[in-house]
């Protein structure tokens, strides 16, 4: 189990006074299994009022506007949460477990594609070919690991929107465009799938007391009987060093920032995560 202590700033800044902003910020971590929250706030300046509740998916959204002249405006998320490595599924299925109606009919939303997830042909067919003769368990790892040896991790190739048609045609993107891809062909098989956002400490077992800059990550879990972890970017099973802030389809469902502003001018955003190991 390790304790990570995460700070997130954003920072907003503007080339003419912004007169009014409305905006949602999907920043907060989840306790659950494996996770827990010791502590959490978020903090923004300047603020005139918010207001938090849960999503659709269950994310934690802290829905805020910002009703006075303002030329910068600043998001600081900071959290203490304590993780552990993952634990094996109580329960694997195999394809025909998988293809049952009722799973089918409850996993519904996790095998339809989204704008951003539909998988391209040529990829559905490495998919196939990578997992044939696997079970459900192994096919999944087996998907992620051909669409890493295929995609190479180049940033400013793609932004969080890009289809995952586009990132494939490039054989390149960040780790949403991996997680999308991997998402697309986990579906196209069958096999129930999500999008999770969140932080990732950036060296294993990192030294305690030590302060590093982290990294905005996102990476999927698939289902199986129960659901498994996997940063598909980094090849290994999310575990002690990926702290979960939200879960969905894909990124247009757990976006950390969303929101319009009132105001002539342009915006600059610079986004800085420091993650400290406590224990």
């Amino acid at each position: 189990m390790s304790r990570l202590h995460v700070v997130h700033t954003s920072t907003f800044r503007y080339t003419a006074p912004v007169q009014a902003s409305y905006n949602e910020a999907r920043m907060t971590p989840v306790s659950q299994a494996g996770q827990t929250v010791v502590s959490s706030r978020l903090v923004v300046l300047p603020q005139t009022w918010s207001h938090e509740y849960r999503d659709y998916w269950g994310t934690a959204v802290t829905a805020f506007e910002v009703l006075v002249p303002h030329e910068s405006m600043v998001i600081r998320a900071e959290h203490v949460v304590e993780v552990g490595e993952p634990t094996p599924p109580r329960q694997v299925l195999d394809w025909d477990g998988l293809a049952a109606p009722d799973v089918r009919d409850r996993m519904a939303e996790f095998l339809a594609d989204t704008p951003t997830t539909a998988p391209p042909p040529e990829l559905v067919e490495v998919a196939r070919a990578a997992t044939a003769g696997l079970r459900p368990a192994e096919a999944a790892v087996a998907v992620c690991e051909a669409v890493r040896d295929r995609v190479e991790y180049i940033p400013g190739v793609t932004a969080v929107h890009t289809p995952a048609t586009e990132a494939w045609a490039a054989r390149a993107g960040v780790c949403q465009d991996v997680a999308h891809l991997a998402l697309g062909a986990l579906r196209a098989l069958g096999i129930p799938a999500r999008y999770v956002s969140g932080y990732l400490h950036p060296t294993r077992g990192g030294e305690v007391g030590e302060t590093v800059t982290g990294e905005s990550h996102a990476w999927v879990e698939w289902w199986v009987g129960d659901w498994v972890a996997y940063d598909p970017t980094n090849r290994v099973p999310a575990g002690a060093h990926h702290v979960v802030l939200a879960r969905g389809r894909s990124y247009d469902d757990v976006a950390p920032l969303r929101g319009v502003y009132a105001g002539a001018g342009s915006q600059e955003l610079e986004v800085e995560v420091r993650i400290t190991r406590e224990s």
